[in-house]
């Protein structure tokens, strides 16, 4: 299965390979229409690829199919440009991020809440949020502790989060990572 991103790329490849520009085009005659959409009608390639140069643009053929085949006079660099960018947005350009909260056992439960509101902020995004609790010394013995903290804190963001992996240890921290619940029938 291919990535998102390389997906992208290959269906960008796929349209920059389909469109003949300026001397690719063998066809003669073509019907031209100008950078102001206005059509100039049917007239010989090296005509239209002289009109086109005389603007500085290219000469893109767009309907190759045609008879005879439709030529366009544009700038081809900022065609891709767009019609990359139309398909980064058809495609669903946001992207889940992981966000990360760090706190300490020790961290003071006023400055707790300000965290966990920044973490709510990242939710309602889409985000997904990941707990880091850092240990200093002799904090990473006092486990059940720092559970806690973690348990008050999937508690407090209640029925808006899944649990996407525990709290777990990982040497001098211990991590918990949380995402949304995406409700049926909301679109985002």
């Amino acid at each position: 299965m291919l990535s998102p991103a390389r997906a992208f790329i290959e269906r960008s490849q796929a349209i920059a390979k389909s469109l003949r520009l300026n001397d690719l085009i063998r066809i003669s005659p073509v019907r031209v229409i100008d950078q102001e959409e206005h059509q100039l009608g049917i007239i010989p390639t090296a005509e239209a690829l002289s009109l086109a140069r005389e603007a500085g643009l290219d000469l893109v053929e767009v309907s190759p199919t045609e008879k005879p085949p439709v030529c366009r006079i544009m700038d081809y660099g900022r065609h891709m440009y767009e019609k990359k960018k139309r398909l980064k947005v058809s495609a669903g350009s946001h992207t889940v991020t992981l966000k990360e909260i760090r706190i300490r056992p020790k961290t003071d439960p006023h400055d707790r809440e300000i965290k966990l509101n920044r973490a709510k902020a990242f939710l309602e995004q889409g985000h997904k949020v990941q707990f880091t609790m850092l240990f200093r010394g002799r904090e990473r013995f006092q486990r059940e502790r720092s559970m806690g903290i973690f348990d008050s804190l999937v508690a407090e963001l209640g029925e808006a989060i899944k649990l996407e992996r525990a709290a777990r240890m990982d040497g001098r921290r211990m991590t918990m990572v949380v995402a949304p619940v995406k409700h049926k029938g909301a679109h985002a």
